[in-house]
């Protein structure tokens, strides 16, 4: 070949290589040289107004986020409070969140429409109620035959949970039952209000309904599935790809925050109040009351995830059943642990 052949066909690598930015880690994309990612200097987090999700508000407030992040170029932290899971996660589906504290049901929903986003790490298990209006007697899931139950709404944990007890206790949801999807002051506004007979919330909601005497709870979503996911943390793909650095500080960070929520839960409790304007006696009550437990290893949680996938797709929610590889990426969570 000519050499100016030759010095055409370079340059055509090269900007292949640039327009293509950088090759996959297979290809020694993570080694030194391989090409970089732009920096950022600002994360988008999503996050919801619930006792599940303390660990990102005790960062916040302690200003973790941004002392842990800023020798990776971080300067700026938008955080951006969401009602439920599903609006989140389409907030993310549309790129403009980073980093998202969510349950784990919402992330399958949008991975299915095509979410670019991992699972990375765990944030707690159990933690909602079922509460019934205190006019109604309660023995067994018959009892709610005929009644108004509202929830997060279609594709949530609690709708999706909800839904197959239901069904495993021989009910039909959508026949036997009104199920009607709403964010959590919606849902106490409406069961204080007497407009449903039952709602199905994550903490604090149930402690809130009961401190009122709006309710009692009847059943613990423990005792619908033990042990069950529920809160998680996400990255995007993008992050995952292009700053997997910062995505392993990201889980020190929620480890660091967690694991001191666990050793001061009053505090927490009086974190949670000062984000929310809650009734900081409320919240420490929910803390006592509810079932549920804040963690991060993804490892417990990875087969009840699995599984709602699976739950969705009986309900029609999801085209295809995802495999754990297709929801977790759990080598950052094992990158952190292992450096303590």
């Amino acid at each position: 070949m000519k050499k100016s052949g030759v010095l055409i066909l370079t340059l055509l690598l090269v900007a292949s290589a640039f327009v293509s930015g950088c090759v996959s880690d297979e290809e020694g994309g993570a080694e030194e040289g391989a090409g970089e990612a732009p920096a950022i200097t600002e994360l988008n987090f999503g996050y919801q107004p619930s006792t599940h999700q303390i660990a990102y508000m005790t960062a916040a407030e302690k200003g973790w986020w941004e002392e842990d992040l800023a020798p990776y170029g971080i300067e700026e932290i938008n955080e951006y409070e969401f009602p439920t899971g599903a609006p989140e996660m389409q907030t993310m589906l549309a790129g403009d969140l980073d980093i998202a504290y969510v349950g784990a049901a919402p992330v399958i929903t949008a991975l299915s429409q095509g979410l670019d986003a991992k699972i990375i790490a765990a944030v707690q298990i159990q933690g909602s109620n079922l509460v019934l209006r205190p006019e109604f007697g309660y023995e067994s899931p018959q009892d709610l035959k005929g009644l108004k139950i509202a929830t997060f709404p279609t594709g949530t944990i609690q709708d999706t949970l909800l839904r197959e007890w239901l069904k495993e206790n021989g009910l039909n949801p959508d026949k036997d039952v009104t199920i009607l999807g709403m964010g959590p002051g919606d849902a106490v506004t409406a069961i204080s209000a007497g407009k449903v007979d039952a709602v199905f919330l994550p903490h604090p909601a149930p402690a809130i309904i009961e401190s009122e005497g709006n309710g009692r709870s009847i059943v613990a979503s423990g005792e619908m599935k033990a042990n069950h996911a529920c809160c998680v943390l996400v990255a995007s793909g993008e992050m995952i790809r292009e700053h997997p650095e910062i995505v392993e500080q990201v889980v020190k960070t929620h480890i660091r925050a967690t694991e001191y929520n666990k050793a001061n839960v009053d505090e927490a409790a009086q974190i949670f109040a000062n984000k929310t304007t809650q009734d900081v006696e409320t919240v420490k009550m929910s803390l006592q009351e509810w079932d549920g437990t804040w963690i991060t290893d993804p490892a417990p949680i990875e087969n009840s995830t699995v599984e709602y996938a699976r739950v969705q797709y009986e309900l029609g929610y999801i085209q295809k059943p995802l495999t754990k590889e297709e929801i977790f990426d759990t080598s950052f969570y094992e990158a952190a642990v292992s450096e303590e």
